[in-house]
Formats: structure tokens, C-alpha cells, sequence
């Protein structure tokens, strides 16, 4: 099992997941986080904390997103550690209302 982020987190990068993270498994990609799934520890801390929710468990997924767990695999390899609470991206808001939260 492994925890994800998928698309709903593009051009938003709101950050309150990753300071609820306690082994520092978020990557802050250039329009998105990713989730190291060789660090996360499956604990569901950072679920709840999105506010657009762009987080599942793998077995959540819905069937047309697990592509999403192979692309966190792969980026989060390339990006550096996130542990800290950052400012989301500019429009960040606008993208949450246009995603309906």
C-alpha cells in the first residue's frame, strides 16, 4: 500500500499535507507534490490535510487515477525533500473553486 498525490495538487502546491507528514516523504515538483513511496510510511496523516483533495491511499484510487502511483514513484526521484508549509501557488484558490472545494 501506498499513498499518492494525483492531479488535483497541479498548479496549486498547497502545502498543509507536508508539515503533517512525520518521515518527510513529500517532493515539491514544479506544479505539483509528489509522495516518495520508499519514505512514506502509509500512516494517512496527509489525506485529510488537502484542500483539494489530490491524496488517496492506492487502494482508494479510482480506477482512471492509478496511473498516479507510478508517476509519484518516478518524480518523487527527482525533486527535493518538502517539509515545510509553503504559499501555494498564485490562482491556487481560484483552481480549488474551479475544482469544487
Amino acid at each position: 500500500m501506498t499513498t499518492v498525490v494525483t492531479d488535483n495538487c497541479l498548479k496549486c502546491k498547497f502545502t498543509e499535507c507536508v508539515s503533517s507528514c512525520p518521515v518527510s516523504a513529500f517532493r515539491a515538483g514544479e506544479d505539483m507534490l509528489f509522495i516518495d513511496p520508499d519514505v512514506c510510511i502509509d500512516c494517512g496523516a496527509c489525506i485529510s490535510k488537502c484542500p483539494v483533495k489530490a491524496i488517496y491511499e492506492d487502494l482508494d484510487l479510482p480506477d482512471e487515477m492509478t496511473h498516479w502511483v507510478d508517476i509519484n514513484a518516478n518524480e518523487s526521484k527527482k525533486w527535493p525533500k518538502i517539509t515545510l508549509k509553503q504559499l501555494p501557488f498564485e490562482g491556487a484558490n481560484d483552481r480549488k473553486v474551479a475544482l469544487g472545494f
